[in-house]
């Protein structure tokens, strides 16, 4: 029979899906078969793309009939590469540089598939057990390396984006309740939920965080219900650094105002230019001033086990920290944790249910861990990197980011000494923004469309990708750089294809526009 299809004789006995003791024989065939295809699909895999648009994949994923299921995973599996294997964007190949995707190590996939069959949810101790204490013992282990103190605490979440959304809910309600303390709100008011009062406090609460930092704090802003103009952005140096003094003169001003500064947020690597604002400073004028300080990490968190651990100094006086181990961890995503300083903070998010986490098991010292988070139902995200550090150690991880560094280091020489781009700035982690020049005699918008087209151009190709942003108002292309096998030599033929699409580009367009000025 085969293991991959239902039995013919009994058709409609849906339990011979369900993995189990009967059908392990079975699970372990269908997922050898999978992985032998993916396993082959990586090693021949001669480009990140197709180049395929929308327009043209998505007939064949319409035409797929959701009701006509093809009781076979090896059928399966073939209609999945005409879907999506076939025109999927391949991370691990060394010319995608575009966005912050890294290629991902081997023992997080073994953790991907262990936590997968077993579907542990660690919200609370009796669905998890163990995995509860591996989730526990990992934070811990951030908070060591972040140098966060013995009181630290912090929980696994699907990203960066809602690791800074839940850093900066932590923020608002300390601020509430330091604000109403204030006020002369008695003690017995002040739990969770935070009392209707509050209401009166959030108008004057605000965020202030650089111009470069991550759009999920103003955003954050808007879910927790103080809307996007109570983020006050700050300007940054010509490093793309927060700007110090004028933080200081933000925080005077929202004193002199009668405002709330709730939290500063800093960046420890911003996603366009992978800057680290100055974190001692900011964490000084945090100070002086009781805001709650929160370093967005997402992407700089690699350095917590690089070489260059220095550039993070400051880190350790943060209020909270955001950490995407699934950007220069290398791990699968998803994998993300929000930390903060005082583990009494994350009673903001603790609500008790009779069913699931009643106060009594608080009382018994059980460990629930929704007592944490803002997700109920969690996946045990945290394994991956568990078997990251029991098979090859925090060491290599700290190697690779290391590499994908030193790579920028020489991209930027590379771009910098080339007359045919510019670079906005010298990278202090792995991203390089810059911009193909058409010549002196160019207007900016034709440069725009130059280079607008020129990634579109390349991206349709499929030889490489590159990302696009906006600096001063123009568009400019931008290398993310987290594969170690990326070599100066990938960078440079893919700088080579930018131009050869741009001049394309160039010869195609009328000569009074070429000469406009």
């Amino acid at each position: 029979m085969d293991l991959l299809a239902r039995p013919a004789e009994d058709p409609a006995d849906s339990r011979t899906y369900l993995l189990n003791e009967k059908t392990a024989q079975r699970y372990r065939s269908a997922v050898t078969e999978s992985v032998t295809r993916i396993g082959a699909k990586i090693a021949g895999t001669t480009r990140p793309f197709t180049g395929i648009t929308a327009d043209d994949l998505a007939p064949a994923v319409m035409g797929v009939d959701l009701d006509a299921p093809l009781h076979d995973a090896a059928a399966a599996l073939d209609e999945l590469e005409e879907v999506y294997l076939r025109d999927a964007v391949y991370f691990h190949h060394p010319r995608y540089l575009a966005h912050l995707n890294c290629p991902v190590v081997i023992p997080a996939l073994v953790g991907e598939a262990v936590l997968s069959a077993v579907n542990s949810s660690l919200d609370t101790w009796d669905q998890s057990a163990g995995g509860t204490l591996i989730e526990r013992r990992l934070i811990d282990w951030t908070a060591e390396r972040i140098g966060l103190g013995e009181a630290a605490d912090g929980i696994f979440t699907s990203g960066g984006s809602q690791s800074n959304l839940q850093a900066m809910l932590l923020a608002r309600d300390e601020a509430c309740r330091r604000a109403l303390t204030a006020a002369g709100v008695p003690s017995s008011e002040l739990g969770a939920p935070p009392p209707s009062r509050r209401t009166d406090v959030l108008p004057r609460l605000r965020i202030l965080t650089s111009e470069c930092s991550h759009f999920s704090i103003r955003k954050s802003a808007t879910l927790l219900g103080m809307g996007p103009e109570a983020v006050i952005t700050v300007p940054v140096d010509e490093h793309k650094r927060m700007r110090t003094d004028s933080l200081a003169a933000e925080l005077a001003r929202c004193h002199r105002d009668g405002l709330i500064p709730m939290a500063v947020v800093a960046t420890a690597g911003t996603t366009d230019f992978g800057s680290i604002d100055p974190l001692p400073e900011i964490a000084g004028l945090c100070a002086g001033y009781g805001t709650w300080m929160h370093v967005d990490a997402a992407y700089g968190c690699g350095l917590l086990v690089s070489r260059r651990r220095a550039l993070l100094t400051g880190i350790e006086l943060a209020d909270s920290v955001t950490v995407d181990y699934h950007k220069s961890f290398f791990q699968p995503v998803s994998s993300s944790a929000v930390l903060v300083r005082d583990r009494a903070t994350l009673q903001h998010v603790t609500y008790h249910a009779d069913y699931l986490n009643p106060r009594r098991m608080a009382e018994a010292r059980i460990p629930n861990q929704v007592d944490k988070a803002l997700q109920t139902t969690r996946r045990f995200d945290a394994l991956k990197l568990w078997l990251t550090l029991r098979i090859m150690g925090a060491r290599a991880v700290g190697e690779l980011f290391d590499d994908v560094i030193d790579r920028a280091a020489e991209a930027w020489k590379l771009l910098h000494d080339d007359p045919r781009f510019s670079v906005v700035v010298e990278p202090r982690l792995s991203t390089l923004v810059f911009r193909y020049v058409p010549g002196t005699d160019q207007d900016p918008e034709l440069g725009d469309r130059v280079n607008l087209h020129a990634r579109e151009a390349l991206s349709a190709s499929g030889d490489a990708i590159v990302a696009g942003t906006v600096v001063d108002g123009r568009h400019h292309l931008k290398f993310t750089l987290l594969n170690p096998e990326t070599t100066v030599e990938d960078i440079a033929t893919v700088l080579d294809l930018i131009a050869e699409h741009a001049g394309t580009f160039l010869a195609e367009q009328p000569r009074p526009a070429l000469s406009a000025r």
